[in-house]
């Protein structure tokens, strides 16, 4: 595998980045702790804001970022290079997931290529054999057509008319035209992974990929606060098979990866550089040489991310604790890996990387879900930590 630099891992413009984390940090403290990067140093700013839920929802979480008071912890380079993986050591601080009593949220089908996969899948029950031809025949039938389209338009409805006489119309392709977007519930609080950590597949999966994805991360009034990157690990055979094993396709043991870290919006960073985002995935193989790199912008999305966010959060929903939002995948790999025709599938230790120049990247490794160490720690064991450790009153 290519040797990855921490440099690489961080935004290009560290210097000038806002960002926010957690990590843990080992004895004496033995606990999470929300962190601040300015200036390329991180601070422990765990005195005054106990979780990231409590910085994001401050009147000008910026200004607080920017001023707040913290423990130095030293260079934000030197703790990505102890959290990559195979380089962790007991006795350093290590990252993790950016979010921590969150609601997470995600959003699909919200570019034309996952549209074309989710069709796919559908239409075979899951069995990545017949994936290449069927492929071929939608984008044949289809490809001009949904790629000219705005979900919700006249031009959408008039579609949907016509694909219902082919009988091609599918729940897929109203919540990728139609006027209501896919909103679902992809984890559970602390339950995502970090930057460097081991992500999950079932054993019993012969087709699963990656989706790389920003994400968004909202306050408890569901005012956009800031950005990151996601991993929402998908088991494309189980989803194939049935729309309704979305939940058991989508949320397992570290099926959900989210870091490196929250960069807060600003002047330097804002929505619009999220609607304008180049995004890379970058796969490599433990077990044999495979490798498989693509690059694609946020600019080809079907909804506008705030779109996303009023669909997910007003007056028909409301988060008190705040959500992570993530927005969908530009890519659905089907690069063969196996025999032709059935396209790309993970294989254990394979090294997934996910990255954008103003967020920088998110590094992960693939293993079983059954394999990984349990998740244990939730919101209780969060509160109690820190009660122990005194940070609460």
């Amino acid at each position: 595998m290519e040797t990855l630099e921490a440099g690489a891992c961080l935004p290009n413009d560290l210097d000038d980045a806002l960002l926010v984390g957690r990590v843990w940090r080992p004895a004496p403290v033995d606990g999470p702790c929300v962190v601040v990067v300015r200036g390329g140093q991180v601070f422990d700013v765990t005195a005054a804001a106990p979780v990231t839920a409590d910085l994001f929802d401050r009147e000008d979480p910026v200004a607080f970022a920017r001023e707040a008071p913290g423990e130095a912890l030293g260079p934000a380079c030197r703790l990505v290079a102890d959290s990559l993986p195979g380089s962790r050591a007991p006795a350093r601080p290590r990252l993790l997931a950016p979010c921590d009593v969150q609601a997470i949220k995600a959003c699909g089908v919200t570019f034309i290529a996952s549209l074309m996969e989710r069709l796919i899948e559908e239409r075979i029950g899951g069995s990545a054999s017949q994936a290449g031809e069927l492929r071929e025949t939608l984008q044949r039938i289809l490809g001009t057509d949904l790629g000219e389209v705005r979900p919700g338009t006249p031009a959408a409805r008039r579609l949907k008319e016509e694909l219902t006489r082919r009988k091609l119309w599918s729940p897929y392709l109203e919540v990728g035209i139609g006027e209501d977007a896919e909103v679902f519930t992809k984890a559970q609080p602390m339950s995502a992974v970090g930057f460097g950590s081991d992500v999950g597949v079932l054993p019993g999966s012969d087709w699963n990929n990656p989706e790389a994805e920003i994400v968004l991360v909202a306050d408890r009034r569901g005012r956009v606060v800031g950005a990151t990157l996601g991993n929402d690990v998908n088991l494309r055979d189980m989803e194939g098979r049935s729309a309704l094993l979305l939940g058991k396709a989508k949320d397992n043991n570290a099926s959900c990866a989210i870091g490196p870290f929250v960069r807060l919006l600003d002047e330097r960073y804002t929505m619009d550089s999220v609607r304008d985002a180049p995004l890379t995935l970058s796969i490599e193989g433990e077990q044999d040489a495979f490798a498989l790199r693509d690059a694609g912008s946020m600019r080809e999305i079907a909804r506008d991310p705030l779109d996303l966010v009023a669909q997910t959060c007003g007056p028909q929903h409301q988060y008190p604790d705040g959500f992570v939002l993530f927005l969908g995948t530009m890519f659905a790999p089907v690069q063969d890996r196996g025999a032709a025709g059935e396209g790309f599938t993970h294989r254990l230790g394979d090294r997934v990387a996910i990255g954008s120049p103003g967020l920088g990247m998110l590094v992960n490794t693939v293993r079983l879900s059954t394999e990984i160490d349990p998740w244990a720690f939730g919101v209780r064991s969060l509160y109690r930590n820190l009660l122990a450790r005194g940070v609460l009153a």
